[in-house]
């Protein structure tokens, strides 16, 4: 059994800071990505794959609310799925989870690097997006509390400058623009969209990664989730339909920094609110990249102290009780996975990780509430067995649809799963924590 001194997280977190949390690691995917979607689907194509993925969400929430309060580990997926099935299930859940937050930061850090370069084109991109991994990993090994509190200033400033976008967008707006240019996309063009609509919302689940880390959980997380939740559709929604009705939404399928892009369609091009938005659209990037960071970190940290990954990666620091190492390695494989530039595609190897981590996290739901009783005063997942019943449903045919646009993709991710369950059972299964 791991060493209590050096493996058990400090208890700082309160429903705020998961509320701010909850909407600071998703709100970049209101920034870009989700633009990428309108490329194979249009603007009516992408619609429907938002409100499918919505739904999704929404009942994977409330389902995950009450795994994270039966099981408050900073395992998450990992720890719901080991106890419910065992070994392979928790490395399939683990390994999964960990994909997806580490290369969701990567593609974050290039949308920053390009913001920043539209706003100073002698910066390049790639010197931003490393120095964020930087910044982001010192402010993370200073301490869980100070690094929530940064998270939700950052956070607080991102919402309400979607707020001025939104204000500013509004008189500009026009239906006909929005349904415009869509008569060449079809059915097929939903499904391959599905990847970018999960991009206005992955990362949430990253909630249940500090779960360890709250003030009374039973009471905390349900709070901060479910708010969390809430907030960004509103915001997922307005964005998408007022981005797509300023102008020309073809203009905004390929680039990084599709809002700044939409306010120079509605007022003109170099005005002085595009300008001051790509700033303050920082904001919204950095919130997320700052999240993220804390969700990959504490899943290797996770893993390791169950002895999935070396041990080394769970000790805490000293002084600041938070976990060093396994923020040193995630920032090394950020910045090496940056120098590809294949954002379009961390972003879909992300969204791969996440649906199936929902898929484990859905059946162990299942299989601990048939199984075993619930704890005191664990949240239970409203209406019961459907809502987890419509999240895993909805999951597989997610997880289907992008398997079949992205094959070589989705080869190398189950390769690697398979590779990585082949090795811990040849050298390290008894070593195993359950």
């Amino acid at each position: 059994m791991a060493d209590k001194s050096t493996s058990t997280l400090k208890k700082a977190l309160t429903p705020l800071h998961l509320w701010a949390l909850a909407v600071g690691l998703v709100i970049s995917g209101e920034y870009f990505g989700w633009n990428f979607g309108w490329e194979v689907a249009g603007t009516i194509g992408f619609l429907i794959a938002t409100l499918f993925v919505t739904i999704l969400y929404i009942t994977l929430v409330f389902s995950l609310t009450e795994l994270a309060t039966r099981i408050p580990k900073a395992d998450g997926p990992f720890a719901y799925s080991m106890q419910a099935f065992g070994p392979i299930a928790g490395i399939t859940a683990g390994y999964a989870t960990l994909i997806e937050f580490l290369f969701a930061p990567p593609a974050i850090s290039i949308a920053l690097g390009s913001y920043v370069n539209f706003l100073f084109p002698e910066i390049p991109v790639l010197s931003t997006a490393i120095f964020c991994f930087i910044f982001s990993t010192i402010i993370n090994i200073i301490g869980i509390k100070e690094s929530a509190l940064f998270n939700l200033m950052i956070t607080v400033l991102a919402i309400g400058e979607l707020l001025i976008f939104f204000g500013i967008l509004v008189p500009h707006f026009e239906f006909k623009n929005f349904v415009a240019h869509n008569e060449t996309f079809g059915i097929a063009g939903i499904f391959a969209a599905l990847p970018f609509a999960i991009w206005l919302y992955l990362g949430i689940e990253g909630v249940a990664m500090v779960s360890e880390e709250v003030i009374n959980p039973y009471k905390s997380i349900p709070k901060g989730y479910i708010l969390g939740i809430a907030t960004l559709v509103i915001l997922a929604i307005l964005v998408m339909l007022l981005s797509g009705g300023i102008g020309d939404w073809r203009l905004l399928t390929k680039i990084n920094y599709p809002l700044p892009q939409s306010i120079n369609m509605a007022l003109g091009k170099g005005t002085l609110w595009s300008k001051l938005f790509a700033g303050l659209g920082l904001l919204g990037l950095i919130a997320s990249f700052h999240g993220l960071t804390i969700g990959y970190s504490r899943q290797i940290f996770a893993l390791s102290r169950s002895r999935l990954l070396p041990t080394f990666l769970s000790k805490l620091h000293k002084k600041y009780q938070t976990p060093h190492w396994a923020l040193y390695i995630g920032a090394i494989i950020g910045i090496l996975t940056i120098l590809s530039g294949e954002d379009s595609k961390m972003i879909i190897l992300s969204a791969l990780g996440a649906v199936v981590m929902y898929l484990m996290s859905m059946l162990s739901l299942f299989k601990l509430r048939a199984e075993q009783p619930s704890p005191p005063n664990v949240y239970k997942t409203p209406l019961y067995p459907y809502f987890p019943a419509i999240a895993l449903i909805f999951s597989l045919i997610s997880l289907i649809a992008m398997i079949y646009y992205n094959v070589l993709l989705s080869v190398v991710f189950f390769a690697v799963l398979l590779l990585l369950i082949l090795l811990i059972f040849l050298f390290n299964k008894k070593q195993i924590i359950r």
